[in-house]
């Protein structure tokens, strides 16, 4: 199966599974562990990377057993695309097409590579720790800024 032409500007249910998965930019950015404050149920992402992905390149190290080997993981769909996109990556193909956006003009679906994610800055290869070398009571040091409103228009 092929790639339709502008696939992405396609209603998400209408996708295949190969034009869905090719949505996906690589950055990296939903594999961060995110901390929900309680009170307000805002979520907060660290620094602080899936114990499946691999730091040096922002890819998953086991991408088609990821659900079988982290529970919390969750597996993006169109079936689940509306009870998650708000705590998705502002950036996220997913979520902005879902809100009705456009992809930014960094996605390699426009430019043609998978480099111009780490090139425009939205790659979290090289600036992310592992969880298994933090303590879980300490992640609330590892919080960044605020991925799920930052503005990539």
């Amino acid at each position: 199966m092929t790639l339709r032409p502008k696939f992405w500007t396609r209603p998400l249910d209408t996708l295949s599974r190969l034009e869905w998965e090719a949505l996906c930019d690589g950055c990296g950015k939903c594999c961060l562990l995110k901390l929900e404050d309680e009170d307000t149920g805002k979520v907060h992402y660290t620094d602080v990377s899936c114990r499946l992905l691999d730091c040096d390149t922002a890819r998953c190290g086991n991408y088609p057993l990821r659900k079988q080997l982290v529970k919390d993981c969750v597996v993006i769909t169109p079936d689940n695309i509306d009870d998650i996109a708000v705590w998705m990556p502002a950036s996220c193909a997913y979520r902005r097409l879902w809100e009705g956006k456009s992809l930014p003009d960094w996605h390699p679906l426009l430019t043609g590579t998978p480099k111009s994610v780490a090139q425009a800055g939205h790659s979290v290869a090289g600036r992310v720790t592992p969880e298994y070398q933090v303590d879980e009571d300490d992640l609330p040091n590892y919080i960044i800024e605020d991925m799920a409103a930052e503005d990539t228009s």
